[in-house]
């Protein structure tokens, strides 16, 4: 099937700014704000947890069309959400301190199973491979400031880690899991020995913590903070010296003397890598999202600013589709959360050489 969505354009531009006039917004989105936004990786379903207390599954087209095919509750707001590896399973990660699984394959298209219970909201889940057991697992973490491990037969844990501070944001891929805490703490987790951290570190960034997402390849992982910034942070000391972090989402406040202008700061809230070019975008609260190459240091596309902040991103299984969501992401706190606030989920088709990194100049590896 041809269309907007499935086939881009193959046409190499040198712009750096990129165009968004043509991206298509996600039908019947959720009443209230967005919290995480999760493609699958086996097909064209979009996961979408919400403050509604929702969690809903949409299709999408190749020209981009959207229809929800199921949805399922928890008690308190939807923080958090999540896919299996097989892209049968969709789990939500809850404020009413429980997450809860439904099984796509069943045929069921309303209701859920509490799989996990902390003694805090959970902010975040991921199915993970844990080398040497049958089947893939559930990991979670809480304000609560613990993570735990959930063999989805069981009721109670088989496993658990105290962390310094509580849950912001964890991400997984291979054997690699990182997790970003209050304070500052960034754990990581060694799958294969997954009852302990490999390694504690203080986040490179000088602020609060919004979001960690690993590399393709699980040899490190991206940080992004309230400040303003992002870091590119790899695992092992042997390759510290690839290190580095940026400024992204700020913009200079106009004033008679530019050479005394203040500078508006805003928080990066997302960090998605593509599925193909471990290129990766970052999106934040001045409602602009952008596309960067970590290996080469280098933005590749800039965006216009959407109409609000954005709260979530995601890539689609075969990079084709970038999600993002629109909506109140609290970097204001209660008093930002006005009546009238925006809530979407748009749907940008990535074309051409957008995403891709730049040529390697001279030989250079």
């Amino acid at each position: 099937m041809s269309g907007l969505f499935s086939n881009p354009s193959s046409t190499s531009t040198t712009n750096t700014t990129g165009d968004i006039s043509k991206d298509v917004a996600l039908n019947a989105p959720p009443e209230d704000g967005i919290s995480d936004l999760k493609f699958s990786p086996q097909s064209e379903h979009l996961a979408v947890a919400s403050w509604d207390k929702k969690v809903r599954i949409y299709e999408i087209n190749a020209q981009g069309g959207s229809e929800g095919k199921a949805l399922f509750e928890h008690e308190q707001p939807v923080l958090g959400c999540c896919w299996s590896k097989d892209g049968t399973k969709v789990v939500g990660a809850g404020a009413d301190k429980a997450a809860r699984m439904m099984d796509l394959s069943s045929g069921n298209t309303t209701t859920a199973q509490q799989v996990a219970a902390h003694d805090q909201p959970i902010r975040c889940a991921r199915f993970v491979d844990v080398p040497g057991q049958n089947g893939q697992m559930l990991v979670t973490g809480s304000w609560d400031k613990t993570i735990k491990y959930w063999d989805l037969r069981q009721s109670t844990p088989v496993g658990s880690i105290a962390c310094q501070e509580r849950v912001y944001s964890l991400d997984v891929m291979n054997t690699l899991l990182v997790v970003g805490t209050a304070d500052r703490y960034i754990d990581i987790v060694n799958l294969s020995d997954p009852g302990k951290f490999y390694k504690t570190i203080q986040s490179p960034l000088k602020w609060q913590t919004r979001v960690v997402t690993c590399f393709n390849d699980g040899s490190g992982f991206a940080v992004g903070s309230v400040e303003g910034r992002c870091a590119i942070q790899y695992v092992e000391d042997k390759d510290s010296s690839a290190n580095f972090s940026f400024k992204c989402h700020r913009s200079p406040t106009p004033g008679p003397n530019p050479s005394n202008s203040n500078t508006n700061v805003y928080s990066v809230n997302a960090i998605s890598f593509h599925p193909q070019h471990g290129t990766f975008s970052t999106a934040g609260s001045d409602g602009t999202f952008h596309f960067w190459d970590k290996d080469a240091k280098h933005r590749l596309k800039g965006y216009p600013e959407v109409g609000g902040s954005i709260s979530a991103t995601d890539f689609s299984r075969q990079g084709n589709i970038f999600a993002y969501a629109v909506s109140y992401d609290w970097s204001k706190g209660f008093g930002g959360n006005t009546p009238g606030m925006t809530n979407k989920v748009m749907l940008h088709a990535v074309q051409g050489d957008e995403c891709k990194p730049r040529p390697k100049v001279g030989g250079r590896k």
